[in-house]
């Protein structure tokens, strides 16, 4: 047996050292650089985003067995790219789904251009954790100045944040997990009203986030997913393999 892992989630860094434990051959890919430092030092990483032909080209590049998709629930684009390569390469496709958390008594917003549209008619200090990938579409003239965007500590964040406009004393650089307590008190010490979150599940810290947001008393704001996907579970996922590594 010997796996593709698209990971680059706590989920696909947990299964990734799952794999090296029990000597399951692996190469994981991860988008960034700073992606590759979040991985067990031992792991074997393909750093870098790739299209689907060359998707298709490192799945015939060495005689993988299983393609494990575990990357972030919002990626629609890559999960339809690894989707399209694994059929192509004839290799099973393993999709690891995180359950979705919405919650109960919050705003849901289809998407950050929703979101941001609310966001202009709600009051006070906004705290946005949805990634500085989308943040474009809150990068609006008298919205910028009142969002205190939490992102990656990377360069690549950061000069994002910077090139929207978003003032840099409102930037927070910081690599989770979160704790419950941890957002509660960023969110009194910047004076949050708004907390907006994406629907990231368990492992996405979606749980702390929500309960962060009652306990101080913050509207809790919801980008919802694109789609419904069907899928495994983490632990799923490792029965599966475990499963066919003894067969």
């Amino acid at each position: 047996m010997e796996v593709l892992l698209f990971g680059g989630t706590a989920e696909g860094r947990e299964l990734a050292q799952w794999l090296l434990e029990r000597q399951i051959p692996a190469l994981v890919c991860v988008a960034t650089e700073y992606g590759e430092t979040l991985l067990p030092p031992e792991v074997e990483a393909h750093v870098g985003r790739m299209d689907r032909g060359e998707m298709e080209a490192l799945m015939a590049s060495r005689p993988f067995t299983h393609v494990v998709d575990a990357t972030h629930p919002y990626a629609v684009e890559v999960t339809e790219n690894i989707q399209s390569a694994a059929e192509a390469a004839g290799l099973p496709l393993l999709r690891l789904v995180r359950r979705s958390e919405e919650g109960e008594g919050c705003l849901k917003a289809e998407h950050m251009a929703a979101a941001a549209d609310l966001l202009e008619g709600l009051p006070g200090n906004i705290l946005l954790t949805t990634g500085s990938k989308e943040l474009d579409a809150v990068a609006r003239p008298g919205l910028t100045e009142r969002c205190y965007p939490r992102v990656l500590p990377s360069l690549d964040s950061l000069g994002r944040c910077l090139k929207l406009g978003f003032p840099p004393k409102n930037i927070i650089c910081m690599q989770g997990p979160f704790t419950r307590e941890l957002n509660v008190a960023l969110l009194k010490q910047y004076h949050i009203q708004t907390l907006v979150s994406k629907d990231t599940g368990g492992y996405g810290g979606f749980q702390e986030k929500a309960e962060a947001a009652r306990e101080a008393g913050c509207t809790l704001l919801v980008v919802e997913r694109p789609r419904r996907e069907t899928g495994l579970t983490l632990e799923a996922c490792k029965r599966q393999l475990l499963g066919e590594e003894k067969a």
